[in-house]
């Protein structure tokens, strides 16, 4: 593990996908923060439309180089700030038709 990411204080990396969780609870989304032992916490998210489950993501919060960024499974950026991811992520992750 990176030492920079080490020297994170656990309530510190779970702050993050927590606050994401928090955007999208108001937004009406499904979201669980996810923290497994020894390895870096997420959070996964569901569209709420009916027929739409299928539309569901893991999202991670990395620390690198001393900043925090929302990130895709596949490492593509979303926001560094959960506002901003979460209506990235509403965007994204819409119902086709869905306004």
């Amino acid at each position: 593990m990176n030492a920079s990411v080490s020297a994170v204080r656990p309530s510190e990396r779970i702050a993050r996908p927590e606050a994401l969780a928090t955007e999208l609870a108001a937004c009406g989304w499904t979201a669980r923060v996810h923290a497994p032992r020894g390895q870096p916490p997420s959070m996964h998210t569901r569209n709420p439309e009916p027929g739409a489950a299928a539309l569901s993501e893991q999202i991670h919060a990395p620390r690198t180089d001393g900043t925090w960024i929302f990130r895709w499974p596949w490492a593509d950026s979303i926001a560094d700030n959960a506002a901003d991811a979460a209506a990235v992520i509403t965007r994204v992750l819409r119902a086709a038709g869905t306004p």
